[in-house]
């Protein structure tokens, strides 16, 4: 390798290292995360290990029984245990107290445990509740992924629907693409004309509006989506000002519904469809308009066969742009929309931080992450010019 290519490999390496440290390290962990199931296996190690043994048929032998004991009776982190029960409680609700109360009594049972543990619950002498130990004592799991899709694993490992009340992500996914395409949609409509508007502007009255059009780049988007929950309220001022004007009678309850959502994100992303539209609508000239109408292209044809057609990379790469940004949108709707109005990301904050559970979490966002990146190349073959709007 000569001295200009050590150079050049200088000089990459840090955008590199920013790409695996920022991208590829936290999507390879979240990937990691979706499957991961370490909680049965390090909670009972020796309940993993006997459960292996067993065909799953029938009760287990006395030495499922009697591991299942030492296991509960060995000295282990109260974090671990909780691990245990949580894991296991998301997968059938009760296994907390169950799994709990049999810990508690373990120094009193006598051997053979197979006959004492039922004594102290029936439920341990059903083979359903060790085919759940053992179909979740695998270190990896698709529960996760499943659940995400309104799926799961029954007790004996076969996939179930879910129960019709659990079923709420597979319109959860469907309100989020659907909230996000019909801001895409507003995003285009209002940014073309804007855009057009920009393009035709110079010098100073061109700085100003393309000022106007970056401010919102310089304010946070808690801020903006504050703002529009002050400007939304019953005692706003879109309400005082339709009441001034006799448009309405009584003040319309306009914050916490879809509209609000839609016009609050629209605001946000509107910059991220007008900026491509216009770096693609300054490169046409003049000229081609032109040509058409002296060839005798009325007006509303010399925009849909010549000028339209030429700005159609600026709208897919904008409205690309604006759709990956609305799919993963949380604090917006979260402020100023109602709770039919919340998207995957809502879901995915509260499996962070409100119930612990990280394996839901990644699931989500890594089926987020791929439906997301279908539609895309989708988009990809029905917008033309999209590859040549991502290098505008």
């Amino acid at each position: 390798m000569d001295r200009n290519s050590r150079l050049a490999v200088l000089l990459v390496a840090p955008l590199l290292l920013l790409m695996i440290v920022g991208f590829v390290l936290p999507l390879g962990t979240t990937a990691f995360k979706a499957v991961d199931n370490p909680e049965v296996t390090a909670a009972l190690p020796r309940t993993t290990a006997a459960l292996g043994q067993w065909s799953g048929d029938g009760l287990p032998d006395e030495a499922v029984y009697a591991a299942f004991v030492e296991d509960l009776l060995s000295p282990q982190d109260n974090r671990v245990f909780g691990g245990l029960v949580r894991r296991l409680n998301f997968e059938q609700t009760g296994m907390r107290s169950i799994i709990s109360g049999a810990r508690r009594a373990a120094e009193g049972l006598q051997a053979p445990y197979s006959e004492s543990l039922p004594a102290l619950n029936a439920v341990w002498g059903e083979p359903e509740v060790w085919q759940l130990l053992q179909t979740h004592s695998n270190p990896y799991t698709a529960t996760y992924l499943l659940r995400a899709m309104d799926l799961r694993m029954a007790a004996d490992g076969s996939i179930i629907p879910v129960d019709p009340q659990q079923a709420i992500f597979r319109e959860l996914f469907l309100r989020t693409f659907i909230i996000s395409l019909w801001v895409t949609v507003f995003a285009v409509l209002l940014g073309y004309p804007t855009a057009w508007f920009l393009s035709t502007l110079r010098g100073r009255a061109e700085g100003l509006a393309l000022l106007c059009v970056l401010v919102p780049f310089w304010i946070s988007i808690l801020v903006r989506s504050t703002a529009w929950f002050i400007v939304l309220q019953r005692e706003g001022p879109i309400n005082a000002a339709l009441l001034a004007t006799g448009v309405i009678d009584t003040p319309q309850a306009i914050i916490f519904t879809r509209p609000a959502v839609y016009l609050a994100m629209v605001h946000v992303l509107l910059p991220f469809q007008i900026l491509p539209l216009l770096a693609v609508m300054k490169r046409i000239r003049p000229d081609y308009v032109r040509a058409a109408a002296s060839l005798g292209a009325r007006p509303w044809q010399q925009f849909l066969l010549v000028y339209l057609p030429m700005t159609m990379p600026g709208v897919a790469a904008g409205a690309v742009m604006v759709l990956m940004l609305s799919v993963g949108f949380y604090i917006t709707p979260v402020l100023v929309g109602g709770l039919r109005d919340q998207m995957v990301s809502y879901y995915i904050a509260y499996f962070t931080n409100t119930s612990i559970n990280l394996g839901m979490a990644a699931a989500l966002s890594l089926l987020l992450l791929i439906l997301t990146g279908l539609l895309v190349v989708a988009a990809a073959r029905v917008l033309p010019g999209l590859n040549l709007g991502a290098r505008v």
